[in-house]
């Protein structure tokens, strides 16, 4: 098979595991964090720099593609790995979410959504067909369906609507769906806060037998504990035989705790946002390079980190091209977070195939903690 999950091990305390996600770009060691690339580029890398971060997988954004430059130039190249030169696998996000942050300039209806786009001001018309269609001619090896995704503090009635409507679009998804053999659509569960919704949606979701599923809507306002009990109730009701994923979570704590509920993969932007504002992720913590403390700091960023950042320039360095706003400085830090986010994720696997996550990780699994 093109596509298969193997569960390498199991947490003899959590629902945390250890398994290798086969795709046609290679394997993905789970649990794993993947790296954010919206429009093709993660932000201020290289690819030559992102393979030495350790990321396996890297996401792009259907939406943001489909504005600029548009999916038909990047299938006459062949694809997104040939477009952006990234040779690992892959993942598209259907555009969903971006479609719905645009509460101002979107309209939503059964057959799917209209909206203004923020580049140019025309009117696009974004179906689950439509989401389909380009990510299928992007060419990413995993593919998001089209889902609802409502704001983090809307009532039950409201969220009902969009996770039934999420399920009828994933149907017309899979029925559009023209490459399953070389691209694994991934369903989406939603219902906001709500557990009775999300285990519906999850049993709803079970008989479709998809390569994937994914926990959406996690990330929208809601305060974090309650995302934490969603999470923990959602994901043990998801195949244990498939791939388990996240969206939108990439703090260490959320990752954490999502794995001890049995999650294997996640993405967030914070570590190329962080780096651009100069802020770097070091030992679980966030540093503001700009701070006096570092100018005459002449040591490494994190001593135990092997990313090209901390093994060249010190501290004091980051400061000066952060206070001096240059470039580099952004492109290090930035550097520097990825592979931070990446070893994290790494070292948890570790701890599993171990058997010793929960000794070595457990600051992090405090409900209390940080």
């Amino acid at each position: 098979m093109v596509f298969s999950f193997q569960l390498e091990k199991k947490c003899c305390h959590t629902k945390a595991r250890a398994g290798t996600w086969s795709t046609p770009h290679g394997i993905v060691e789970t649990p794993r964090f993947m790296p954010v690339g919206t429009l093709a580029t993660v932000k201020g890398l290289t690819p030559a720099q992102l393979e030495t971060t350790g990321a396996q997988m890297i996401l792009a954004n259907t939406y943001h593609l489909h504005l600029q430059p548009g999916e038909p130039i990047v299938e006459a190249v062949g694809g997104l790995h040939q477009f952006m030169g990234w040779n690992g696998p892959m993942l598209t996000d259907s555009g969903g979410f971006q479609v719905f942050s645009l509460s101002e300039l979107r309209k939503v209806r059964e057959i799917g959504v209209t909206f203004r786009s923020p580049r140019d001001g025309r009117i696009i018309e974004l179906t689950p067909e439509r989401s389909i269609h380009i990510q299928n001619a992007l060419g990413a090896d995993v593919i998001m369906a089209f889902d609802e995704c409502p704001p983090g503090n809307a009532d039950y009635d409201t969220v009902a609507a969009a996770t039934d409507r999420t399920y009828r679009w994933l149907e017309r998804c899979i029925k559009a769906h023209q490459r399953p053999h070389d691209q694994a659509l991934f369903g989406i569960v939603q219902g906001g806060i709500y557990p009775k919704l999300r285990s519906d949606a999850v049993s709803a979701l079970i008989p479709l037998d998809l390569p994937g599923y994914a926990i959406g809507g996690v990330s929208v306002g809601e305060e974090p504990a309650l995302v934490r009990d969603i999470v923990k109730l959602t994901t043990p009701l998801l195949p244990e035989s498939k791939p388990r994923y996240l969206m939108g979570v990439g703090t260490y704590k959320e990752m954490v705790m999502a794995i001890a509920s049995g999650i294997d993969l996640f993405d967030c932007v914070i570590p190329t946002r962080f780096g651009r504002h100069g802020t770097a992720l070091v030992a679980g913590e966030r540093w503001n390079l700009k701070n006096a403390q570092f100018r005459e700091d002449f040591t490494p960023l994190d001593p135990e980190c092997p990313c090209y950042t901390c093994q060249t320039f010190s501290r004091a360095y980051l400061n000066h091209l952060v206070r001096s706003q240059e470039m580099l400085g952004y492109i290090l830090l930035s550097l520097h977070n990825v592979t931070e986010l990446v070893r994290f994720t790494q070292r948890i696997r570790e701890s599993i195939l171990r058997d010793n996550f929960t000794q070595e990780f457990a600051t992090w699994l405090k409900e209390d903690s940080p």
